[in-house]
């Protein structure tokens, strides 16, 4: 659609892939015992911290105009002239172009939908730390 991710939303992207990449290692290694347990807190943090990310531009959504803070400069333009914690900083903080709505899809905004998803993750996660041990029987059937 040619839309260009604003610094919230490139993080964003970076906790799906985190959380990605834990399911992809779980699935391939196939743990079992602690190791579930392993695995679910990883998903959990992984998603959690995307949650958070997305919980923080829909805020930003939600301000009124005169208090959305200024837009600042690409993340390909940080990365070239800043150092990597100041883009990192200045990325988590937002700018007002990760305040501006340009999609919906049943009445929610992009980081909305991301914040469901990262939200199923979480619960996944949580499920697979705190679940009883011996309790895949529900699996194999």
């Amino acid at each position: 659609m040619g839309l260009e991710p604003c610094p919230l939303c490139w993080l964003q992207r970076f906790g799906f892939m985190g959380a990605g990449l834990v399911s992809l290692l779980a699935f391939l290694q196939g743990p079992t015992g602690f190791g579930i347990r392993i695995y679910g807190l990883l998903l959990a943090v992984s998603a959690g911290t995307g949650l958070g990310i997305a919980g923080r531009q829909l805020w930003l959504q939600s301000l009124p105009a005169d208090q959305v803070p200024a837009c600042g400069p690409s993340v390909e333009y940080m990365l070239e002239v800043l150092p990597f914690f100041e883009v990192l900083s200045t990325a988590l903080k937002g700018t007002g172009d990760c305040a501006e709505v340009v999609w919906r899809f049943l009445g929610l905004s992009i980081p909305g939908w991301t914040a469901v998803f990262f939200s199923l993750l979480v619960i996944t996660g949580l499920v697979l730390l705190f679940r009883r041990p011996g309790s895949r029987d529900w699996i194999d059937n």
